[in-house]
């Protein structure tokens, strides 16, 4: 059962990297897309450039956690119009995104959380050249609402998750982080594996402030009984991470004592 942070709020890492065996995969967020002051196409996480000094720390411990088996990935989207921008300018805006990516080469994966209407065909080009551009063993995964998987039709990013899934270029999603936030709960895990997708491609996502103890491992206890083989768990963010804010890694730590 995989353990997950996403990462957006830099705070530093180091109470986490004291115990980096509590925890399997680091999410960094969020990168977008537009215009610069100097009105140049550029690549942005949150509100810089990522190669600004200002994230020095950032990918410093991230590459420390990947020197002690932590995969890190970064997630492209969220709110706002990243994929707006990224399809509006593909070719300049992907090319961004690959020299970025392999100008940190212990980043291993990307998070595709599309949050505005696309198209479905665009999403399949962008899964197509990530594949073909890093490689077999380069993660691609998707952060869908949970209720876009547990049922089929639209989604945030107005396309279906079901008819993505079966598509060739599906295939290539390694796993689902899904947005459960208002039902963290072992129901939507039965709709979503009884909709078609397996346990193993499900990862449930929590929200910090869902929780203020620790009632969540109660949750995941149940997710894991009924479906030993279902992916993991993630929460959004790092930052306030139940049960203890002073302390985020905290979470970490209470899960894997599950597993």
């Amino acid at each position: 059962m995989k353990i997950i942070y996403y990462y957006q709020t830099f705070v530093g890492l180091g109470l986490l990297l004291t115990h980096p065996k509590d925890v399997d995969v680091i999410i960094v967020s969020s990168i977008h897309f537009g215009k610069n002051k100097q009105n140049n196409s550029d690549i942005f996480l949150n509100d810089n450039n990522p190669h600004d000094p200002i994230f020095n720390q950032l990918w410093n411990e991230t590459k420390e956690f990947s020197e002690q088996g932590v995969t890190i990935t970064c997630m492209v989207g969220g709110a706002g119009l990243a994929y707006h921008e990224l399809f509006s300018n593909f070719d300049t805006y992907y090319t961004l995104l690959v020299n970025f990516i392999r100008s940190k080469p212990w980043i291993k994966g990307i998070d595709l959380d599309i949050e505005e209407d696309v198209s479905l065909e665009d999403v399949q080009m962008l899964i197509h050249k990530i594949k073909n551009d890093f490689g077999k063993d380069f993660i691609i995964t998707m952060a869908p609402l949970g209720t876009s998987l547990s049922y089929d039709g639209g989604s945030m990013g107005g396309f279906d998750y079901k008819t993505l899934y079966l598509s060739k270029e599906g295939r290539q999603i390694n796993w689902f982080n899904c947005q459960c936030y208002n039902s963290f709960t072992v129901d939507l895990l039965n709709q979503i594996v009884n909709n078609g997708y397996p346990e193993n491609k499900i990862i449930m996502g929590m929200e910090s402030g869902q929780f203020t103890d620790q009632s969540f491992i109660e949750n995941i206890k149940k997710m894991k009984q009924k479906y030993p083989s279902f992916r993991g768990v993630y929460d959004w963010e790092y930052l306030n991470a139940p049960p203890n804010s002073k302390d985020p890694s905290e979470w970490a730590k209470l899960i894997r004592k599950i597993n």
